[in-house]
């Protein structure tokens, strides 16, 4: 990635925000930090309802996630029109039940 100061903004939604999403962003933060371009991206989560939003992400996620060195910390909240244009890429995770 060329030197700029443009942050690649990525947003990870999932159903609550307390799993799978939260999930996603702690690892690809892990993953861009020990790329050394944890700089050049701005990483965020958020679900499509808002039954858990100010709420960390579920104990038994951030437990394993740490056993594995990923840290889980974000606060919960709730996805907005507005993060479409705050955005640049907004991947979606789905349960395979659906």
């Amino acid at each position: 990635m060329a030197q700029t100061d443009y942050k690649y903004k990525l947003l990870f939604i999932c159903l609550g925000n307390i799993c799978r999403s939260p999930a996603a962003e702690g690892v690809m933060k892990h993953i861009v930090e020990s790329e050394n371009t944890g700089s050049d991206f701005y990483i965020d989560s958020a679900g499509i309802g808002g039954w858990h939003v100010g709420e960390l992400p579920d104990k038994r996620m951030r437990v394993h996630a740490a056993r594995r060195g990923y840290n889980l910390n974000s606060r919960a909240r709730q996805f907005t029109e507005d993060d479409f244009g705050r955005f640049d890429y907004i991947p979606k995770f789905r349960s395979t039940l659906i």
